[in-house]
């Protein structure tokens, strides 16, 4: 890529039999190709997109349907996630058979218990490096995931398949060091989330990934830096400091699904038991959101 990259993860809507709303898909991925720029699109990579949920065969699914609906006009990572690196391979394996461009794994916790030891992480990455020819993006997210230090990073990101780097931490020291260590290196290609892209660009990131509409603004934050336009990027990125921050005890689906039926794309609820927005909240919500560069889509849904 010639400019920073924009990783976007599209959000998984669901019918009421709690299938995939594979028309519904299809409307945000043009969204996230045409008005997002999104450099790549990720099938089933994070967590935000609510895939673990589904059986593995609903996973291939959502997989194949988004490099169906993508076609070919960006390059698609598919997430091959799982706590035995053997189905991860099985995942990779189907990922080539669709003409992925990479794949995405994360950091796996011990299923028994127990912060995994680097011998562990490696071992586990290398098992799946072994079986695949696609690069390896290694998906860092605390929680669902483990919490990976900095020398476990560094060490990961010297394995030849890994490739890019998805950093889910706030951490500025975190990330200011890594980008140095692993991206300035020239080790592999080092991203992070919303809160951080700025930060990113100007520290020699590669940029960010995030689900939209987040996305739309984090491209206009890129075409600011890009264009040298320090001042509109800035105050672009303080459209981060309350969304979706602000709404974060919800969780980030629900949140990024509502924001999304606002500006008129709607994608509908998160996945059950889980709840949406209240009404209060989505005033608000809407309220922040009309600050935005996303301010021009929602007052045009709100005037149809």
């Amino acid at each position: 890529m010639q400019k920073p990259g924009l990783i976007v993860a599209p959000l998984t809507p669901f019918t009421a039999d709690l299938d995939v709303d594979e028309s519904a898909l299809r409307r945000e991925i043009d969204y996230v190709v045409r008005d997002c720029s999104a450099t790549t699109v990720v099938a089933a990579g994070v967590e935000t997109q609510e895939y673990t949920y589904l059986s593995l065969e609903k996973r291939r699914a959502l997989i194949r349907h988004t490099i169906a609906c993508v076609d070919r006009r960006v390059p698609v990572m598919v997430g091959i996630s799982h706590a035995s690196f053997k189905t991860a391979i099985e995942l990779a394996h189907f990922a080539e058979e669709l003409g992925a461009a990479a794949v995405q794994l994360l950091a796996p916790l011990r299923p028994f218990a127990g912060a995994p030891t680097q011998a562990d992480l490696i071992a586990y990455f290398a098992a799946v490096a072994r079986e695949t020819r696609l690069p390896i993006a290694l998906y860092l997210n605390p929680g669902p995931g483990a919490d990976v230090s900095v020398a476990d990073t560094l060490a990961l990101a010297e394995l030849p398949r890994v490739h890019l780097i998805k950093e889910s931490s706030r951490d500025l020291a975190r990330v200011s060091r890594l980008i140095v260590e692993i991206d300035r290196a020239g080790h592999a290609r080092y991203f992070t989330t919303m809160q951080m892209l700025l930060a990113t660009l100007q520290l020699g990131g590669s940029g960010a990934t995030m689900p939209p509409p987040a996305a739309e603004i984090a491209r206009y934050i890129i075409d600011a830096f890009a264009a040298k336009d320090h001042e509109r990027a800035a105050a672009l990125q303080l459209q981060f400091a309350l969304f979706p921050s602000k709404w974060m005890h919800r969780g980030l689906p629900p949140v990024m699904k509502a924001a999304m039926n606002l500006i008129g794309l709607p994608l509908g609820a998160p996945y059950p038991p889980y709840g949406s927005l209240n009404q209060d909240e989505l005033k608000a919500l809407a309220a922040v959101l009309r600050t935005t560069a996303l301010g021009e889509r929602l007052s045009v849904t709100a005037a149809a």
